[in-house]
């Protein structure tokens, strides 16, 4: 009997908190917005690298007329404002809200680069080969690729063969650099030693880079890598060592 009177006064309890929890609300939220004006606004920058500083996104809601401090709650136009900034090449995904208060919160996902290609002009792939400009302020540590690369290729065959390099641990920490001559043909420039790879095309580049792979786990081992100046892969089943 005491326990059903216990859990009955539970139940009231429990109903009257929350009745006045939605009166409050309903009072709370009834509010007229166009009385409430936006007085702070946050900035939340997602990204492994800050592709765009927190200032050059208020500069750039400034200049666009939509920066949100001083308007009223019912005029912010959230989606223009996220609209707006998705246009920017280096960002992936835009949210903007309020809260009652007059708080504006705008949460930027940055683009993450890939690989840096060095050439006429310069610019970031990302991981989904969508081509970023380089900000004059901003640092990827990133696998550089040099030389004539077109923008087909950076994102198709060139982009693959980055894609190997960075699963194999062994190649990642080996290539400081990927350079496309004149010619078309690809070579590496290797971290240690000075031995530069000469690839040939990126066809069977897995075969390639295994051979080589091979020898500095053997060959190398014995005779060392610093006698040759490069290691020719182009043909079948064989490389060919230059001498310095």
């Amino acid at each position: 009997m005491k326990w059903k009177v216990i859990s009955y006064i539970l139940l009231i309890t429990g109903v009257v908190i929350v009745l006045g929890y939605l009166v409050f609300a309903l009072i709370r939220f009834s509010l007229d917005e166009s009385d409430i004006k936006c007085k702070n606004l946050i900035i939340d920058i997602e990204g492994k690298i800050e592709l765009i500083k927190e200032g050059e996104l208020n500069e750039m809601l400034r200049e666009s007329g939509l920066h949100p401090i001083g308007m009223s709650l019912n005029q912010l136009p959230a989606e223009r404002i996220e609209r707006f900034l998705e246009q920017n090449p280096l960002v992936k995904k835009a949210v903007c809200y309020h809260t009652p208060e007059g708080c504006v919160f705008v949460k930027v996902a940055l683009r993450e680069p890939k690989f840096l290609v060095m050439t006429n002009e310069n610019y970031y792939v990302d991981h989904h080969k969508e081509i970023l400009p380089v900000p004059l302020h901003a640092v990827a540590y990133v696998p550089v690729v040099t030389g004539r690369v077109t923008r087909s290729m950076a994102t198709g065959s060139m982009f693959e063969f980055v894609d190997y390099i960075e699963e194999s641990p062994f190649w990642d920490a080996q290539i400081s650099q990927i350079h496309v001559r004149e010619d078309m043909k690809v070579e590496l420039v290797p971290r240690v030693g000075s031995a530069m790879i000469l690839l040939g095309s990126l066809d069977a580049y897995e075969e390639k880079l295994n051979r080589v792979y091979r020898l500095y786990n053997q060959g190398f081992k014995v005779m060392g890598w610093n006698r040759y100046k490069k290691l020719d892969l182009q043909y079948d089943n064989q490389i060919v060592g230059i001498k310095k």
